[in-house]
């Protein structure tokens, strides 16, 4: 069975690169355009991770990191920040917003899939 990841972002071209890369490798990808819709969907799926972008209509990532954490049924899903905000402090607000781990935009088609599993890894076990 293959591992479900929520894809939380707006970008159209961002989230096809993604997705497309992710679905290539065997995984099922679901996503929401914005941070509201992307807490009810990782409710309603209970994802293996989360990857978020932090510029969000509505609601930004950090305060969807944040509301995600505050849900038991999703305490163990990864959240992975992947966005353009790379200035000096800017990983730091993301973690401590509830982030598991960040991915720098633009993404690396070469690497970024395997970025992800890292971070679905647990106890040493292959993913």
């Amino acid at each position: 069975m293959s591992k479900t990841l929520l894809i939380i972002e707006d970008n159209e071209h961002n989230f096809y690169m993604m997705r497309f890369l992710l679905e290539n490798k065997g995984f099922t990808v679901i996503g929401a355009e914005n941070g509201r819709k992307g807490i009810d969907e990782a409710l309603r799926h209970k994802p293996e991770a989360i990857l978020l972008d932090i510029q969000l209509p509505e609601m930004d990532g950090y305060a969807v990191a944040a509301e995600l954490k505050k849900h038991a049924l999703l305490a163990d899903v990864p959240i992975i920040s992947v966005t353009s905000y790379a200035m000096v402090g800017d990983k730091e607000r993301i973690l401590a917003s509830g982030a598991t781990g960040y991915i720098e935009k633009p993404i690396d088609p070469e690497t970024f899939v395997e970025e992800v599993i890292a971070y679905l890894r647990k106890d040493g076990e292959e993913t």
